[in-house]
């Protein structure tokens, strides 16, 4: 062979090398890989199914409750806003539907924003003045008759077939107040975190009378604003899921104060035929307590029972007892199935937990805001996942006007 043809053999530095080498590198990644793979499997493979679904849901499940942790010590740091907004959020669902009655018989804007906000004004106004008029009046009264009914409480502990000494008697009704304060202390928290200052209570006031006059001045455009802050893609479902949420909401707060007028009429109704003192008053305890369901009828009604027993005697007690459980067995099995439930649409036993949840949690706040915010997190999560959401137009953008 000549030296040209050896030249022209020769490969030179840019000439295409033979693929031999790396077809081999591919081949044995792809082996790599591929025993790799065979490895994961058979690794999969030896863990039982019910150990890889209690894996799969364990690992959401704390993702779920470190959000949830994370949200609630963000607004226990900010109580002294989140509450007074919670609370506007409640009214304006309620005044809502007044204001916009008004709007529509023709009242201007302005006077249908300002007369849903004095009627509110009135109402607590009246009450409060009520109750005042009726303590004030059986005061006297009853501070005699709760005295002689200690002093036969007392000689009856002493000549009785306890024959307990004074020392014993003062010691059992010091461990009594004890453990009432210490059980009430979670319930106390919660309102003495709001307005443990009087500045406190004017600064919650305020908030709550500014954020429902802005809510009713101009919701929408809030709620407007909220949507945009989330992405394009998931305003459709946001929109939708507060706009169900805020109707079951505005739902709850119609019939929560129709479970609590029913509640107020009874047990006051059935104090005043008893002659029980102060049942003006108790009414109103048990209109106000019945808006924390289940529990806070109950709590008020032991209340109507107390005053009954110091005041009138047990078997008057005991009759008020009754009209007590009467009205709670109306509520719970006419009103809280049918009324309730129709509007809600949450189990009366998860309403049960949410209450309790919400108390030992927030203490009286959380007890109230428990049973709409896990009915509002009920439709929303529903209203998300049947995917209605999709043949939404998509909200739109807010006109500024020229």
């Amino acid at each position: 062979m000549s030296d040209s043809d050896q030249a022209r053999r020769r490969p030179g530095l840019f000439s295409r090398r033979p693929a031999v080498a790396p077809r081999k590198r591919v081949a044995a990644e792809t082996e790599t890989v591929a025993h790799a793979a065979a490895n994961a499997a058979e690794a999969v493979g030896s863990v039982p199914p019910g150990m890889q679904i209690a894996g799969a849901w364990a690992w959401r499940l704390l993702v779920i409750a470190g959000a949830l942790a994370v949200l609630l010590y963000l607004i226990a740091q900010f109580s002294l806003v989140v509450i007074p907004l919670f609370i506007a959020v409640v009214l304006a669902a309620l005044l809502v539907p007044f204001k916009n009655l008004l709007v529509r018989h023709g009242w201007p804007k302005w006077l249908a924003v300002v007369v849903p906000i004095l009627s509110v004004f009135i109402v607590i106004g009246g009450l409060g003045f009520l109750v005042a008029t009726q303590v004030s009046s059986g005061y006297a009264d009853l501070k005699t008759q709760s005295t002689a009914s200690y002093n036969m409480l007392r000689d009856y502990l002493h000549t009785g077939p306890l024959q307990l000494s004074d020392d014993q008697i003062n010691g059992y009704i010091g461990q009594i107040f004890t453990a009432l304060q210490n059980d009430s202390s979670a319930l106390v928290s919660g309102a003495l975190s709001v307005g443990s200052t009087l500045t406190h209570v004017l600064t919650g006031v305020l908030l709550v009378l500014f954020s429902t006059l802005f809510i009713l001045i101009d919701g929408q455009g809030i709620w407007q604003w909220v949507v945009r802050v989330f992405p394009k893609r998931a305003r459709q479902a946001v929109d939708g899921a507060g706009k169900a949420g805020w109707s079951t909401l505005q739902s709850f707060i119609r019939v929560q104060i129709l479970v609590a007028f029913v509640d107020a009429v009874g047990i006051g109704a059935g104090a005043l035929i008893l002659q029980v003192p102060l049942a003006i008053p108790i009414a109103v305890l048990v209109f106000l307590g019945s808006f924390i369901p289940v529990v806070g009828a109950v709590l008020t009604g032991a209340v109507a029972v107390f005053i009954a027993l110091i005041y009138n005697g047990w078997v008057v007690a005991l009759i008020m007892l009754g009209v007590v459980l009467l009205v709670q067995q109306v509520e719970g099995h006419v009103l809280q199935p049918l009324v309730m439930g129709t509007a809600v649409k949450v189990h009366p036993l998860a309403v049960v937990l949410a209450v309790a949840g919400g108390s030992i949690i927030a203490g009286i706040p959380g007890a109230f805001f428990a049973v709409p915010f896990i009915a509002v997190l009920n439709v929303i999560v529903k209203y998300i996942a049947s995917g209605v959401w999709h043949s939404r137009a998509e909200p739109k953008e807010p006109q500024l006007n020229a």
